[in-house]
Formats: structure tokens, sequence, C-alpha cells
């Protein structure tokens, strides 16, 4: 297991300090502002923690300020209901007495039967046949400023290897569409609840960039704000996040300053797992 993953399990495993209430830690290092796949991903195990017999099978987040990544997350749950089938909670991540994160979470108990269909699987490369985010990023790590190569270097938690990848440094419009494998790169514990947290956490990562490849741009273009503002997810059926997973993604709109993108995570079978949503802001300055 590598150390960057070790670390990530380590701050998905809360401490709860009184009821309903859990304590949990940013990543630390060179990020200038919290991951919010890191803290949504740590709202998932508070609110599962008090739901213990049922599973998540909705998130809907809102980021509401930068976190620290260096200093301590509270999380508040609140228990707004428990139904014979659905039980609803809310979450408040809490930093230097401010709301960072607010998530709102519905679990459901299994064995539920009723109608099933799901759309096909997209075509894609295998994930052996894509190339690394090491090889991807090397050739460009020359004219990266210090900065935005400490960002490229540092050890991921979670492996992702882009299908269609593009020159983060210099791109060319490249449509509306988007495809990465991902997977965590070591086994992990039968615990449903944490391979949703890691779900949540990686879902986080590229899926705002779909927003930017129609106009060739990306995060690391001169002038280019992007923030993410909320963040939705849908969990269809059991899934293991330490076995590739397809994320395919696509932008359908842009704007006034907004950007919208869709996810849809798939494993190696071509079941549909999970879909997501988000909102964020991009923008020229």
């Amino acid at each position: 297991m590598t150390q960057a993953l070790s670390n990530l399990l380590t701050q998905l495993d809360l401490e709860q300090v009184r009821t309903d209430v859990f304590l949990g830690h940013g990543p630390g290092g060179t990020r200038r502002r919290l991951f919010g796949g890191h803290v949504a991903a740590q709202a998932v195990v508070a609110a599962g923690r008090c739901t213990p017999d049922a599973a998540v099978h909705s998130l809907h987040v809102y980021f509401l300020r930068p976190g620290d990544p260096h200093a301590p997350i509270e999380f508040h749950v609140e228990r707004v209901r428990d139904g014979r089938s659905y039980s609803a909670r809310l979450v408040r991540a809490m930093q230097h007495d401010a709301v960072v994160l607010h998530a709102s979470l519905s679990f459901v108990g299994a064995g539920r039967a009723g109608f099933e269909h799901q759309v096909s699987a997209p075509q894609a490369l295998p994930a052996e046949s894509c190339p690394t985010w090491e090889q991807w990023s090397a050739p460009r790590l020359a004219l990266m400023t210090d900065e935005q190569r400490l960002q490229y270097v540092r050890e991921r938690p979670i492996e992702v290897r882009p299908v269609q990848p593009i020159d983060a440094l210099t791109p060319a419009p490249g449509g509306t569409r988007q495809q990465f494998w991902c997977r965590a790169p070591a086994p992990l514990p039968d615990d449903p609840l944490l391979h949703q947290a890691l779900a949540t956490y990686t879902s986080d990562h590229t899926l705002l960039s779909a927003t930017l490849r129609p106009h060739g741009r990306t995060f690391m273009s001169r002038g280019v704000i992007a923030a993410s503002l909320d963040h939705s997810m849908w969990f269809h059926r059991p899934f293991r996040m330490d076995q590739w997973v397809l994320y395919s993604q696509e932008s359908p709109v842009a704007f006034e300053g907004r950007g919208l993108a869709h996810g849809h995570y798939f494993d190696e079978r071509g079941t549909l797992v999970a879909s997501m949503a988000q909102e964020g802001v991009i923008r020229q300055r």
C-alpha cells in the first residue's frame, strides 16, 4: 500500500468525540486549500457511522468555504429521519468556527426488489493501455512552475489513468466528453462505507475539468479560475474501489461563469455502479 493511500485511510477513520460529532483531519502537504473530495468523503463516513445498518444511496454536498488542509475538521451529524426503508442525515463540517461543507445524505437498507435497467458503458481503452499519471506528466514537468510541479509529483492515494490525455499546459479544445480509469492501488477491507467514501473522494478529481475541455483550458491555464460549488452522487450497486472503475464524464452546459458536469462510474464488466453531477465556477480572470 502506498503511503498516500495509507494516510487517506487513516484520515477517513474519524474519531468520535461525542454523540453524533466526529473529528477528522485534513491532508496537510502543499495544498493551499482543503480538497473538496477529502472533506466530502469524511462527511460520508460521519453520516455512515450514525446509520450502521444501511448504505448511502444519495449524497448532496455544498462547498461553502475554502477549507484549511492543515486544520482539524469537526463533523456534526443530524439524524433527520429514520423511516422503514430510508434514513436521512445532515452533516455540517466545521473549521475555525465556520461551516466549510454542508451535506445531505439518504440511506437505504439492502434487498429492495424493483425494476432494473441501465445505459450501456461507453467504449474505452482498457486501463492497462492508458498512461499512468507519472507517464503522462513526466514530459511536462520541466515546463511547469515550481508550485505546479509540487502538485503533479506528489504521491496520490488513488491511481488515475486518462483515456484521452490532453496537454495540461497547452491544451486544444477537446469536446465535451472525457474518461479516466481509477482505483485504489492496494486491496481494501470489505467495508461498503469505506468504498463509498473513496468513491466520493475520487469523484471530485477531474470532473470539473470536463467543463473546461471544450474551451481548450485546464486548471493550469493562465488566469483560469475554477472551484467546485456543489456535488451530488447516487450509488446504484455495490462495488469496490480497489478494482478498476471507468469514470465517464460529460459537460452539457456552461453559462455565466458556471459549468455543469455529469459523471458515471462503470466497473470493468460495464455495470453502472454510481452517477454524479457537479457545478463549479469556471471563468477567465
